[in-house]
């Protein structure tokens, strides 16, 4: 197909991996971490799905004012510098170094037993979420996901990881998880009551043990007992992604006002300009939209579960 060429003037262009057909934004973390940065910062962008990696070989990465970056920690970097945006700004020399140390734990270690269990364990049901379209899909979606499956394993290997048994990996990504639920703790976010930058960075991940992996080992451990790092995630999507619903919904991490509320929402946008206060519609019509409200009109802020939430529902079990 021939190159479109984009116009980055003064515009965020987030080149990313297609959408997934399971309602979930990517079944990349690292794209979703990006993503979910974005909408965090409040900065409007513009999705592109062309598949095309960045010059070093990565996804995600942007173009602004015609300056391509790529790796997400360049990436926050650079729109840092260049848009004035922090989500780090109250936090203090000792929290910033917590801070970095959770996300090169979760992005350098977390993110291979992930890898390993989305595409070598559980690569049957990734193969059913991947979205391409054609009268060969089928076998493409086959070839590309078995592909993937062979480079996860080489890289993993090249890690050093891979080169445990199976059960030993899943030991390492369950103290990994249970590190970051005892971090977490009865927090709203991971360091305090305000959104940091390590939060795009553990949602990112975590989201994919809650939403694209079931039946597997993780999902089970953030569903199960490891509860607060699921209403955690739930905490997330609703604020900062209020058009992504999930059909499978558990009431467990939801009040009884938000579980009551209209089922109709607009799905996610395959290549849109967001913003959290005014979006478009694939015709190009403004959508009001106020950051702490979502598409059902209620409240965001009230939605969020807290952990007293939790008590209360095991009290009545």
């Amino acid at each position: 197909r021939k190159e479109q060429e984009l116009d980055s003037k003064d515009a965020i262009i987030l080149h990313q991996f297609s959408r997934p057909s399971n309602g979930v934004p990517s079944l990349s973390p690292f794209c979703l971490k990006m993503e979910t940065y974005l909408r965090m910062a409040d900065l409007p962008y513009q999705n592109y799905f062309d598949g095309k990696l960045s010059p070093q070989g990565k996804m995600p990465w942007i173009e602004y004012n015609h300056k391509k970056v790529s790796g997400t920690e360049f990436i926050i970097d650079f729109l840092e510098e260049k848009l004035g945006v922090n989500l780090n700004k109250h936090l203090g020399p000792h929290e910033r170094a917590v801070s970095r140390a959770v996300t090169k734990m979760v992005e350098e270690h977390f993110y291979w037993t992930l890898a390993y269990c989305q595409w070598v364990e559980n690569l049957h049901e990734t193969q059913k979420m991947v979205s391409l379209f054609g009268p060969f899909s089928d076998l493409l979606k086959w070839i590309l996901c078995h592909l993937t499956k062979g480079i996860v394993k080489r890289e993993m290997y090249g890690h050093g990881i891979g080169r445990f048994s199976e059960e030993e990996m899943y030991t390492l990504m369950e103290k990994d998880m249970r590190t970051l639920a005892g971090l977490l703790g009865d927090k709203k976010y991971i360091m305090g009551p305000n959104v940091s930058t390590v939060d795009a960075t553990v949602f990112g991940h975590l989201a994919q043990a809650m939403w694209t992996l079931p039946g597997t080992r993780p999902e089970r451990l953030i569903k199960g007992e490891l509860i607060n790092l699921a209403m955690y995630c739930e905490r997330i999507r609703r604020k900062f992604w209020p058009e992504w619903h999930h059909d499978d919904d558990n009431t467990l991490y939801e009040s009884e006002e938000s579980s009551e509320a209209s089922k109709t929402y607009s799905p996610l946008q395959d290549f849109s300009f967001y913003s959290r206060t005014e979006t478009f519609d694939e015709e190009g019509n403004s959508i009001s939209q106020t950051p702490d409200t979502d598409y059902t009109g209620q409240s965001l802020f009230d939605s969020d579960v807290d952990m007293d939430d939790y008590r209360d529902h095991e009290q009545c079990k």
